[in-house]
């Protein structure tokens, strides 16, 4: 008879989720500038790993696991669009004000999310309410262009990716260990 057990598809799509949001958020807090290294994390990891958790969820059964590892690697895609389109000369530039919209309503779906990891764990809700809270901070950076605003972003948004980190490798060394390793609360 053949094992039905399916793995644990959470790890590799918070990998890809709180990898590519450190490395972005080190470009938000002001220390490089954004290069081909976010850009191919958003496309790849943040992208296309977090779509292939979010079929993977499907498989499972688990909605939320659906709804945010393909929402959020969708997410990353259109993020380097909004960047390249305009560099390939395919698109206009969006304005500030504009992308402050499209950062604003990615916060609305977050909040909505965050009150779904309620039954979670904490670290979970922890991942959730920070991008929440990113997401809102980064939108009020871009409707009032303060690049104070920006850089508090930036490292609010380092604590969330490294949450997210966290929270995969805990999942990943207590199924491996079969006992807590890393609590999660």
């Amino acid at each position: 008879m053949k094992d039905e057990t399916l793995a644990n598809p959470g790890p590799l799509g918070l990998m890809g989720f709180g990898m590519t949001t450190v490395l972005l958020n080190i470009h938000n807090a002001g220390f490089f500038e954004i290069s081909s290294m976010i850009l191919a994390m958003g496309l790849f990891y943040g992208g296309a790993a977090q779509i292939i958790a979010g079929i993977l969820e499907f498989k499972k059964g688990n909605t939320f696991g659906v709804t945010a590892f393909i929402s959020y690697g969708h997410f990353w895609l259109t993020l380097v669009a909004l960047i390249l389109l305009p560099k390939l000369g395919w698109a206009d530039p969006t304005p500030a004000k504009f992308m402050a919209c499209y950062l604003f309503m990615w916060g609305i779906f977050t909040l909505f999310m965050f009150f779904g990891t309620l039954k979670a764990n904490r670290g979970l809700q922890f991942v959730f309410a920070s991008l929440t809270v990113l997401f809102f901070l980064l939108a009020i950076k871009d409707w009032t262009g303060s690049q104070l605003i920006g850089v508090i972003a930036g490292f609010e948004g380092i604590i969330c990716g490294m949450s997210a980190i966290y929270l995969a490798m805990a999942e990943v060394l207590n199924e491996q260990y079969n006992r807590s390793i890393l609590p999660v609360g």
